[in-house]
């Protein structure tokens, strides 16, 4: 996800700034008045003529500034602002934000140039530039320059150990922190105390980011004994570090300090089904709880057995993410306990847990009792007809279902009838994924019918990739009917790896759809050849609307 420019909030074009050497430096405009008040005064300087020594005294004007101080604070004005242009970037008062910009060792100097002109700094963001490593003293030395710091984001900085004992010294300098993002930094691991020594009880921190930085055991245990001082604490990223699972006990222990904690991402840690249990523990002293990842732990698998009491309590929670976790059946009888239960619930995801399979009739359509929700990925979990029906019938409850993911499941294949009723309700659908659901021509047609009625007027993204059993009559109608779709941004109709078709006479209905979608940016059409004349039909396409229409296809014939 690289970086690009984008508009404000409102999607309105934003007014032209002042430029930043013009916002903190005088102008050149000032350089030539102010040149010319130097002549001026030269020409009123005092002359005093002293008759017993024969000498001459000049009393220069006290106003006077030497030329070359000036000079040299218009040129560093220039050159900062020269740096900035290079990199397409801008600095404002409060925040200045070099992500993914590729600095280079040099370009880090110019940056140390920039802090002294920013003492209102409160964002300092040089997040995934890999040169910055080894380089961070000559900043951290230069951080009380901008001692109102509240947002430092280090991510993917390849920091070295050096970097990391000098940050934690610079910390020291910036008390009015708020977020610390250190991810995708492995040599944090083993060295947390270095770094975080600095924070003491009463500590402003709010947000600390720490995905994949190699912590060990040891900083796991520190982490649990750091908790209980940062009482504003309400983000804590610990992802991917699979080594803290056997400090587990030591976290959970700090976390029950936390209680502003609205967000834990545990997300790929090595948890096991006893680490439930023992976050469970902790749970119900997280009461303000909107976010909870445990996901991509898969020998967590059997940890919900026996019902998890305290998750219950978490009643503001907004998303639980527990995909890939080789939920069993047993876990999900617990969890059909406990989820109906979370009623401000607005994002499940319980995708690629393939044990649920018919276990979970009874959780699927419990699911009505969660009128908030607006997003649910149950794809690849090896749903059977019963499963199908029981989420049917919920789902018809859930009006603001915005995000409805149901792909990898074949038994969806010639029963999507079944669903026709929670498509036609759901009027605030953006985004659909049936792929690899072993759909039938039947299965489209009844799709392009509901669209032709004017439902899923708000879908932006649909994926009906490696469904390679619907025909070309199937495509047609559907093409014909896609004009419909007038927010649509991404299509996907891709065929399997292993399966290359050529295109039907769909493909011309489709270019056809295409002038009708102005939103339309990405058609997923892999493995499907196009015929020489389907080659040119593009290529006028291509001549005749000058959009940025990303078609990927599988070649020409």
């Amino acid at each position: 996800m690289s970086q690009t420019k984008k508009k404000n909030s409102s999607g309105e074009e934003t007014k032209p700034q002042t430029s930043f050497a013009n916002k903190f430096f005088k102008g050149s405009k000032l350089r030539s008045s102010k040149a010319e008040s130097r002549s001026e005064s030269k020409d009123l300087e005092t002359v005093i003529v002293n008759p017993a020594m024969g000498q001459r005294r000049h009393h220069p004007r006290p106003c006077i500034k030497p030329l070359s101080s000036e000079m040299e604070g218009e040129s560093r004005a220039e050159k900062n602002e020269q740096f900035l242009q290079k990199l397409g970037k801008k600095a404002v008062n409060k925040c200045l934000n070099l992500n993914n910009c590729g600095l280079r060792t040099a370009d880090m100097k110019e940056v140390v140039a920039l802090l002294p002109s920013l003492p209102d700094l409160e964002e300092l963001d040089i997040s995934w530039n890999d040169f910055v490593g080894g380089t961070l003293h000559s900043i951290t030395q230069q951080m009380h320059l901008v001692s109102k710091l509240k947002i430092l984001r280090l991510s993917s900085c390849r920091l070295t150990t050096d970097d990391i004992g000098a940050l934690g010294e610079a910390l020291k300098a910036i008390p009015e922190l708020e977020e610390l993002n250190l991810s995708w930094n492995s040599k944090v691991g083993g060295n947390l105390p270095l770094i975080l020594q600095a924070l003491q009880e009463g500590s402003k921190l709010q947000t600390l980011e720490l995905v994949d930085c190699a912590l060990t055991s040891e900083d796991g245990a520190f982490m649990g004994q750091l908790l209980p001082m940062l009482q504003s604490l309400e983000v804590l990223d610990l992802s991917i570090n699979r080594n803290i699972s056997g400090s587990l006990n030591r976290i959970a222990q700090g976390l029950k300090n936390t209680s502003n904690l609205k967000v834990l991402k545990l997300h790929s840690c090595g948890l096991s089904q006893d680490s439930v249990k023992i976050l469970d523990a902790a749970f119900r002293y997280l009461c303000d709880l909107r976010r909870l990842d445990l996901s991509c732990n898969k020998e967590l698998g059997g940890g919900f057995e026996g019902s998890p009491a305290q998750l219950a309590t978490l009643r503001h929670l907004q998303v639980l993410d527990l995909h890939q976790c080789s939920l069993t059946a047993g876990d999900v009888v617990s969890l059909t306990q406990v989820i109906p239960l979370l009623s401000n619930l607005q994002e499940l995801d319980l995708s690629a847990n393939k044990k649920m399979g018919i276990s979970s009739e009874n959780l699927l359509s419990r699911l009505r009792f969660l009128p908030a929700l607006k997003s649910l990925l149950i794809n690849n979990c090896a749903l059977e007809n019963e499963t199908l029906t029981a989420l049917a019938e919920a789902s018809v409850h859930l009006p603001g279902l915005e995000i409805f993911d149901l792909s990898w499941n074949k038994c969806i294949g010639g029963n999507l009838k079944l669903l026709v009723e929670t498509l036609q309700l759901s009027a605030s659908l953006q985004v659909l994924g049936l792929s690899s659901c072993s759909l039938v021509t039947e299965d489209v047609t009844l799709l392009a019918s509901i669209i032709q009625t004017g439902h899923l007027a708000k879908l932006q993204k649909l994926d009906l990739s490696y469904n390679d059993s619907v025909c070309g009559t199937g495509w047609t109608v559907f093409c014909q009917n896609l004009q419909f779709l007038k927010e649509l941004t991404e299509l996907d109709i891709s065929l399997r790896p292993s399966n290359f078709q050529n295109c039907g006479q769909w493909f011309g209905h489709l270019l056809h759809a295409m002038t009708k979608l102005p939103e339309i940016t990405e058609i997923g059409m892999k493995r499907w050849v196009l015929t020489a004349s389907q080659e040119e039909e593009l290529e006028r396409f291509n001549q005749d609307h000058k959009r940025r229409i990303h078609i990927d296809h599988g070649g020409f014939q």
